[in-house]
Parts: structure tokens; sequence; C-alpha cells
């Protein structure tokens, strides 16, 4: 990415077009050479690649290997024109003058494709140029080292290159570059000049709007973190985009992430960043990522040129592509169907286009996973092009679970078994030997489980070993039998040609053990006190020959792995309507102590919305059979007291099924729809679609699930709402020894309270906002539980529910509780 400076470029020793030279940009080698020396097919056969702790393992024992007198991480840069280019080579050998570019992999370097190969000799190229010209030399060795790091062998690749000829090629790499930096240049400075005069877009912020756009304008003008709890229905998408766009200009902001949780969320910040562009046209580009499975026209194709058409030649068109990319965002956002479309028009893959796009537009609006996850695109683009980003967390109260998710880790036995049965009459020897041994080492883990979920400190030494050695030669013969396929887009591929009755050259049950058995291995690497290890059984006792188990790394606190992720940003900003207690959620998120907390009033008043409490109701699994006949009864006093569209939360989707079951029964004159599991999207569009002005019925949905937050219904579209559950995660041995581990650690409060009550009550509170969306909205909120009555339940609901939260008891309830 492009960096505005403020120094004037002066003329350079290379003839130029006579211009008035603008100020002068600052690019990576790396960048620069992506942008001009790719060439040819997409192709990601040559995987997998080490993971960052192998790669910097692999430099540094390269480095170890070298003379006294090597240098590391040599710090470059030259000029042409009024374009600054710096990077880091990784080592020079001051001794025999030679310059050396470092790659690890895993796997036959004979697969590598040309034009990787072609990418790490243009990097070398320009490092050796900047190098000649800094220290004085006529001529410079050059090296590329390739590193297999499962076996420490160096392949040394060495060319001689005058300085003449280098200086040669890095000017017609930067001359290649410098019209794209012109024009980055010009758009870099139209968009900070109309995001500084950028107003907002309708007539008055809502109450409680401008109050949380002022504290997101504050905290990015400080560079600080931000979490803001404000109520559903002010506009806090709208606010926290605007204030931020506001800010970029001032901050000398490269981008901007949107980062969501779910597709509603996203769908959200699409619709504000429209808006503004529609009323106001800023020279503002914005991208939306999705998902591969989502994206990709060919999945039953790999991604290399000889399987996919969108792969082949796919550098060679990418030019143009981004062209029309860039211009086409000038009319709006670049949504998924508009840069599809782009895509197909130059025949390349719509996926990796906006992987490119995303390098070249202000605007990001992707998942938690672009920025957060280990993998996590954004995250290593900011880190490896220096960009100075800001971030908008959407729905905040998600993030620490889905936390979690990204840095726990399961592998199952089942997978392994799978596994050894598919290549057990096709595979070669070695694999099949290191898969039994694998399957040893589990045998003998299982001989001393004592318990179902049996704790251990740890993932065996013994066993982790045995499965490093699988994967490595799973490796091997992926790369054997099919030329090297990458791993990533694996699983997918084999899947449409199991289902399409064609011949796929690797198992699939081995592909997808694979993949479980890697993402295991990098978990175990950043194993530590924030997480908890355990063997679990499937039902069966473990002790038994034929019994097998799960292993599991499981993280509790995802703190020390999001502190890196908020220290990449210049400022982040993170918001929900549930995000008590916020010293907490704090904690848990690893943000800064100086994180400021902003906690923005409601603009709602208590009459607008009843809340009931029926004390006498008792949900907890023990009683829910006690209770269908009282939730029933108050559900349909309700409608017939006031008829109209009503959304009824329950725990699970078995007891769903029974109280809609009770009340289909009872009383059939009421409509009535149901979610159902695994809903599509556009299932679930259909179950909102219900919910019409003047419609009546009740529909029955799972809190936490796709309808508990992120949807929309105001007015008379929703006029109620009923929950039949506290929310509270289930109590099991999982979350027993988290609710444990939270209370050895200390730093983090109350176990039960983080592990049950909190999540529990956020789902309660996300549920129930979806009744009063505005300041004319008026509704009803029956919570179906005695725990509700709780001092410490209401304590964290929200305030200005106020005294219209009411406690009842009544003869109908008295028979939902057990004596």
């Amino acid at each position: 990415m492009l960096r505005l400076a403020t120094a004037m470029a002066t003329p350079t020793e290379t003839p130029l077009t006579t211009i008035e030279l603008p100020p002068r940009f600052t690019v990576a080698v790396r960048t620069l050479c992506e942008f001009t020396a790719k060439r040819g097919d997409l192709d990601l056969r040559f995987t997998p690649s080490p993971t960052a702790q192998e790669g910097i393992a692999g430099h540094q024992l390269v480095a170890a290997r070298r003379p006294k007198g090597y240098q590391t991480e040599v710090s470059l840069s030259g000029r042409y024109g009024p374009l600054v280019v710096r990077g880091r080579a990784d080592g020079f050998d001051p001794n025999v003058g030679q310059l050396e570019e470092i790659k690890t992999h895993k796997g036959p370097l004979s697969r590598q494709p040309d034009n990787h190969r072609d990418l790490h000799w243009a990097q070398l190229k320009v490092y050796g140029a900047l190098l000649c010209a800094s220290q004085g030399r006529s001529e410079l060795q050059l090296a590329l080292v390739y590193l297999d790091v499962a076996t420490g062998k160096e392949t040394v690749l060495v060319e001689r290159w005058s300085a003449s000829d280098l200086q040669a090629f890095w000017h017609r790499q930067a001359e290649a570059f410098l019209s794209w930096a012109l024009q980055e240049a010009a758009h870099r400075d139209a968009r900070d000049a109309s995001l500084l005069s950028l107003t907002f877009p309708h007539a008055t912020f809502r109450q409680g709007q401008r109050t949380l756009a002022e504290g997101v304008f504050k905290v990015a003008r400080a560079g600080r973190c931000l979490l803001a709890q404000a109520p559903t229905g002010i506009g806090k998408t709208m606010a926290t985009v605007f204030s931020q766009l506001k800010a970029v200009s001032q901050q000398k902001l490269d981008k901007v992430f949107f980062l969501t949780a779910k597709t509603s969320g996203r769908g959200m910040a699409l619709v504000a960043l429209n808006t503004l562009h529609t009323a106001q046209s800023p020279s503002l580009r914005s991208l939306e990522l999705v998902a591969r499975d989502k994206s990709c026209e060919h999945p039953d194709k790999a991604c290399h040129g000889a399987s996919c058409p969108l792969a082949s030649g796919f550098y060679d068109r990418l030019p143009a592509a981004r062209q029309a990319a860039v211009e086409q965002a000038m009319d709006g956002p670049l949504v998924a169907a508009v840069l599809r479309r782009v895509a197909l028009d130059h025949h390349i893959c719509p996926y990796y286009l906006g992987q490119e796009m995303a390098r070249w537009v202000d605007v990001v609006v992707g998942d938690y996973n672009h920025f957060f996850d280990l993998h996590a695109m954004l995250f290593a683009l900011t880190q490896a092009q220096g960009w100075r980003v800001a971030l908008l967390v959407d729905e905040a109260h998600n993030l620490t679970e889905r936390a979690r998710k990204m840095y726990s880790a399961e592998l199952r036995q089942h997978s392994l078994a799978a596994a050894r049965a598919a290549i057990r009459t096709t595979g070669p020897a070695r694999l099949k030997r290191k898969l039994g041994s694998l399957q040893s080492a589990w045998r003998k883990l299982n001989q001393v489980a004592t318990s179902p979920l049996h704790p251990l400190p740890s993932l065996p030494d013994d066993w982790l070993t045995a499965l490093q050695s699988a994967v490595t030669a799973m490796a091997e013969y992926f790369n054997e039998a099919e030329g090297a396929l990458g791993l990533a887009e694996a699983t997918s591929r084999s899947t449409a040609l199991h289902s399409e009755g064609q011949l796929d050259p690797v198992p699939q049950a081995l592909r997808a053990f694979c993949l479980e058995a890697l993402h295991l291995c990098k978990i175990a690497e950043l194993f530590d006190e924030h997480g908890l290890c355990d063997l679990t059984s499937n039902g069966a006792q473990l002790q038994t020959p034929r019994s097998l188990s799960s292993l599991n790394l499981r993280n509790v606190v995802p703190a020390p792995y999001l502190i890196p992720r908020w220290a990449a940003a210049h400022s982040a900003t993170l918001f929900s309507a549930t995000l008590q207690p916020m010293e907490h959620t704090r904690l848990m998120l690893g943000l800064p102590e100086s994180t400021a907390l902003l906690e923005v009033e409601s603009p709602f008043a208590a009459e607008q919305l009843r809340v009931e409490v029926a004390h006498s109701v008792s949900t907890r699994y023990a009683h829910r059979a006690h209770s269908l006949s009282a939730v029933v009864g108050i559900m349909a006093r309700q409608f017939a007291a006031q008829p109209g569209n009503y959304l009824a939360f329950f725990s699970s989707h078995d007891y769903l099924q029974q109280v809609a079951s009770e009340f289909q029964t009872a009383h059939t004159q009421v409509p009535v729809w149901v979610q159902q599991r695994r809903m599509s999207e556009v299932d679930q569009q259909s179950f909102l679609d219900a919910f019409t002005e003047y419609g009546q019925g009740i529909a029955f949905a799972v809190l936490g699930g796709s309808f508990g937050e992120g949807i929309d219904l105001p007015g008379r579209r929703l006029i109620g709402a009923f929950i039949a559950t506290m929310g509270l995660p289930q109590v099991n041995p999982v979350n027993e020894r988290m609710r444990k581990r939270l209370d050895e650690l200390g730093r983090y409060g109350n176990g039960y309270n983080a592990v049950y009550l909190y999540p529990g009550v956020q789902r309660v509170v996300q549920a129930a906002g979806r009744v009063i969306r505005t300041t004319t909205d008026r509704g009803v909120l029956h919570l179906m539980d005695q725990r509700y009555g709780k001092a410490e339940v209401q304590g964290l609901l929200p305030g200005w529910w106020g005294r219209s939260v009411k406690v009842n008891s009544c003869n109908e309830e008295s028979s939902a509780t057990p004596k």
C-alpha cells in the first residue's frame, strides 16, 4: 500500500517524463514485486506452507549456519522518481559478497510452480540493486535459499549479477508500478478531501447516536481502543462508520476494517456505506469479503491452471480486472455480486480478486476471522504492508466465544480410523506405518483414561510426535499423488468429486483428517495456562480395544492471542448492546488498560416496554416437562389480549418443539412458524418475511441463534417476545473445567459468572432488543423463569427497563415449579 510522505521528490538519475513531481510514496519491495512480477496461473499446489513459527525458526537456523559477520534483516531502500521502495533482505554475507533470500517450505521443491520462483528472484534482484547502490558495489552474488523445515535441508540457487543489470531490473519494476502509484496517490488525495467534508447523511442524529459517534471519533483521534455499549435501534452501524471515516484523513489511516460475527451485520455495514456514497459520493472504495465456499465458481476443481479455467492465466488478466474493480468501486461498495461480475468479465476467480482488492480499497467489510483468526488475511497484510488501520468490531459480545473457537482444536480418533481405512489397499507403506504408530499411541492414551472426559495437562509428547510424523507423511503423499493439490481447497473439491462419482486421487477421509491434524499442531504450539486439554470418549468405555476418543485443546481466555491484533491497529472500537460487565469483557478480550468504556444512554422509555417476570416458572432442564403448560398459558393469554406478531425464544430445539407442539394442539387458531435446524439464508429470510405489518402469529426460535440478534422488525412487525429460558450455557464437564480454570487464574473474575451468567443474560438482552427498535415502538416482554427475579440477574438487565419490570405470581403459573 502506498503511504503519503511529506517530503518532495528530487530528480532521479533515470530519465522520466517531465512532470511536476508529487509528494513521494513508499512501497514495500514485496508489494512492488507482487504487483509487477507475478505472471501466469494462480497455483496453490505447493502447500502446506510452514507455520509462522516454523518460518521464523527456519530463518534462524539458516543464519546460525552462516559464518561470523553474517548480517540478518538488512534494511534497504531506494528511490525512483516519486517512488520510494523499502524492505529488509533476509541475510548478507559480506565475506563473499552474497545476498540471500530465505524461503521455508514443505514437500519436494520440484513441485514449486515456476511463477512462485520467478517472484522470489524478482524480490532478491530488487534487494540486490538497492544493496549495490547503498554500498557502491559493481556486482553481487544472489542466492535463493530454500529450507525444508521437515528435514533441515537447504537448496541454494546462486546467480551473479552486475550492479547495472540489477539497477535496470528494479527500475523496470518501478516504472511498471509508477502509473498505478500515481493513480493511487490521486485517489488518496481525493478520498481524504471528500472525507474531511463528509456530513451525516440524515437530518438529525437519533438520541444516543451522536454520543456514540463522538466517542468513536475521539478514540480514533487519540489512537486508543473503545468498548461502547449502546442500545439496539439507535443506529450504531451508521454512527460508528460515519465517525470513523471522519477521522481517516486526520489520522492518516490506510484502511478501516468493519468486522462482524454474522452476515446480517455485514449487510448493515454495506447499507451504511452505500447510504454515505449515494448521499455525498465520497471518493471511497469499499469491499465486501466473503468466504471461499460462497464465492467459488468451480467447487469441483482445484485452484491451479491445469484444473480451473479461472485460475489459468490469472495473473496475466489480473491487472485489467483490478483496474476495472477500482473504477467500479467509485459507483458504490464492491459487494460480492458486483465483484463477481467484474471477475467473470475478465475470466478470473472472484474469490481471489477479492483477496487482491483488499490491498487497494479503503474500507473492508468482513468476518471476525479475517483479522482475529490464526491465519487471518487482513492481519497478515496489515503487518506485511505496514498499514495504519482502524477496527470497527460489530456485536462485540460475540467475539469472546468466537475467538475461543479460533484458538481451540479437536482431533477425532474416528477421523484417523477413516483415514487409515481409506488407504488400506492403495496407500504407500510409509504412510500406513505413520498412521498406525499414531493409532497405537492413541490406544495407549485411551487405556489410562479414568472418565468420559479425562483431563490432561497438555498433549502427551509421544502422541504429539507421532501426530507430527503422520502429518509430514500425509503431506508427502499428497505431493506425490496429484501434483500437490493445495490442502486449502482439498476438502471442498474432494466432496464435489465424490458427489459426482468422479475419482479423487487422494481419499477425502485422509484429506479431512490431515486438515484437522494440521490445525491441532498449530494450536498446540500456542497452548498455555489459558487453555485446557482433555481426552473425551465417544460414549463407550475408553479402556476397551475398539473404543474411540477425541483429543481437545480448548481455549478458555482468548486475551493473549488477541493482544497482538489490537497492537497492530491504530484504534479499535468494539460495540454492542450487551457488553456488561464491561471491565470483564475488556479483560477477556485482552484490550489495553487504556481502553475507554462508554455506555450510551438509551433513547427508549420504560413505558415503551412492559416487562413481566413469571417467577413461578422454572425452565431448568429437570423442570421443563412441568413448565410446558404454564409457558403455553402465558403465551396464549398474551396473544388473546393483544393479537399481533410475537417471537418466542427457547434454550434448545428440543424444548422449542415440545412447547410448539403443545401450543399448536391447544390453540389451533393461532398462526405459528418454527425455526428449523440448519436453515439456509433463503429459509431464514422466509422466516423473517412472515413478520408483516398487519400480520398475527407466534414464531418459535432458539435463543442465541440466527433470530436472537441482528434482525430489525420495527413497528407492528413485532410487538412482543417470550423468553422461556435464562439462556445459561449447559452445566457439563467442559464448562465446569472452564469455570474452575477461570477461578484458578483469578484475574478474570468469578468463573461461574464468566462461563454461565454473563453469556446467558447477554443472549436474553439481545433477543429482547428485537421488540423496541424506535422511539415510537410499544411492546411487551415476558421473561419466563423464576431466576429473573434475582438481584444479580436484574442488575445486568438494561437500566432503561427500570420500573417496567414486574414480577408476576398467578394461579395459572403455580403448577410450573415442581414441589
